[in-house]
């Protein structure tokens, strides 16, 4: 009889509610803190969230997956290990972006490629329409929850407030705070009214409260269009044909790649051949005529990597979406590709000891180590391209996303900071030149490796060591913040400090 009574909590209705859950826990987690150990707990909690609403949806684990959420694991963890101000602020892009598309690869109900750029289309797809979609189907969850019966048509009255409701929020936002600053007596009644938050003001409230709102129906609205997705109407195609019938795919006639892959390698060829002679020179002093040393490091660099960077796009062209011809044709373009390759790598070469000389001149910079990082990398792109050529059936793509990702992770845990550090302390014993304001606007990582270098030079850069020890100790953190990387370096400076 009581079960009879007592509505039957839905599924959706339990998900609402630790949706909003979550949110209580981001907003505790980051409201007003830096970002440290606060990230990686978040990631845990919210992959527990997805995971445990959409079980029956999870498609089978593969070693990719595996990987893949590995590699998200070891981003987050950047937050407490590191504190490089440049990945900080790109992994902030990048690792949401990387769980989208982990999710939409393991919940969209259709068969997906990790390698596939559909996946990139239906993880958008997914992120905006149907998560919107959602949030009209919250009257209906509550109607269900409550067991109230709705009158036909009430239902989208009860949707167009709902929307009115989500419209009004950043609005009375802005038109509050107004009103607080423009009248002192209002705030004050507002204030009041807000005792009850524990001595935290209406405006700070109010906007933990909207946080906290926008959030739960954000997390639930994902979640639940891969639960159950909304399934719009099909529309009927023109004349019956398929829309991308309409855009057939791009393919790359034989002639015409043998004709322009000959017209470039011409080009390159010329260009190797003329300038072999002084390409690697400068490292015993011969550079062209009217050239310095400096002009040789600097000039032609960025001209070289953009070469490099059209080379591997043709190389992409051509193996990706070049139709099959005769055998010579094929071989003829083989060859060809060859060419491209080995023209290719010698300019990479050659734009990388130029950053070497330009590096030994001038110093040791985060931008100059990531092209350094970069130009790497496309070389091994290069390499896997020219294997490409023979080994047809190699799965270009796949290798160049999973070497991608990687690559990322590695980025980020190489210790970028130290190892610009350590340059400019080896460059310095060469040459007498260091740049010690630039030092010191490296991440804490590198404290350790400054504080050794200052104590074998005679306190060479005690002033600049002290001037971070007191603003550091001055900075009074919450637990959510707390990152290794500076509580080392003031752990060092500590004790440097305390002899």
């Amino acid at each position: 009889m009581l079960n009879e009574i007592t509505p039957k909590k839905e599924p959706a209705f339990t998900a609402l509610m630790v949706g909003f859950l979550l949110a209580v826990v981001h907003q505790y987690l980051f409201y007003g803190n830096a970002i440290g150990v606060s990230y990686p707990i978040f990631i845990v909690f919210y992959y527990m969230y997805m995971l445990y609403y959409s079980k029956d949806r999870v498609r089978k684990l593969t070693w990719f997956s595996y990987a893949w959420l590995g590699s998200i694991l070891l981003l987050s963890l950047t937050y407490v290990l590191f504190h490089n101000p440049f990945f900080f602020g790109l992994n902030l892009l990048a690792i949401p972006a990387i769980i989208i598309l982990h999710m939409t690869f393991m919940l969209h109900p259709g068969q997906l490629s990790w390698a596939s750029a559909s996946l990139i289309k239906k993880a958008l797809k997914h992120l905006f329409p149907q998560t919107f979609r959602q949030w009209a189907n919250l009257v209906g969850i509550m109607k269900k929850t409550a067991g109230i019966k709705v009158k036909e048509g009430q239902t989208d009255v009860y949707r167009k407030v709902l929307i009115g409701l989500l419209i009004s929020c950043p609005l009375l936002l802005v038109v509050v705070s107004l009103l607080s600053s423009a009248d002192g007596v209002f705030n004050q009644v507002l204030s009041e009214i807000s005792q009850g938050w524990n001595h935290i003001s209406f405006g700070e409230g109010f906007i933990r409260t909207f946080w906290v709102v926008a959030l739960g129906l954000g997390f639930f609205g994902y979640l639940w269009g891969f639960v159950k997705p909304h399934v719009p109407e099909e529309k009927p195609t023109k004349n019956g044909r398929d829309y991308l019938e309409l855009f057939p795919s791009i393919k790359l006639d034989p002639i015409i790649a043998t004709t322009v892959l000959f017209a470039v390698n011409t080009v390159y060829v010329l260009f190797v051949v003329v300038q072999f002679s002084y390409l690697f020179g400068a490292w015993e002093g011969i550079l062209p005529e009217g050239s310095s040393y400096a002009d040789y490091a600097r000039n032609g660099f960025f001209e070289l990597i953009m070469v490099t960077s059209i080379n591997f796009m043709i190389l992409m062209s051509t193996l990706l979406l070049g139709e099959k011809g005769t055998e010579l044709q094929n071989k003829i373009i083989n060859v060809l590709l060859y060419v491209l390759v080995a023209c290719s790598t010698v300019m990479l070469y050659s734009a990388y000891t130029r950053l070497d000389l330009y590096e030994e001149a001038y110093g040791y910079t985060y931008i100059r180590f990531l092209v350094h990082a970069f130009m790497l990398f496309l070389g091994v792109l290069m390499i896997i391209a020219g294997l490409r050529i023979h080994y047809k059936r190699l799965p270009l793509v796949k290798c160049y996303i999973l070497l991608g990702v990687l690559s990322y992770v590695l980025m980020n845990y190489i210790g970028m900071d130290v190892i610009i550090a350590n340059n400019n302390m080896e460059r310095y014993e060469i040459s007498g030149k260091l740049d010690t304001e630039y030092l010191f606007t490296l991440a804490p990582e590198a404290i350790p490796t400054l504080i050794e270098f200052s104590r074998e030079e005679d306190g060479m850069l005690d002033t600049y060591l002290k001037e971070e020890w007191k603003s550091t100790a001055a900075s009074n953190q919450k637990w959510q913040s707390f990152n290794l990387s500076q509580y080392r370096s003031q752990r060092e400076l500590d004790k440097y400090f305390d002899k």
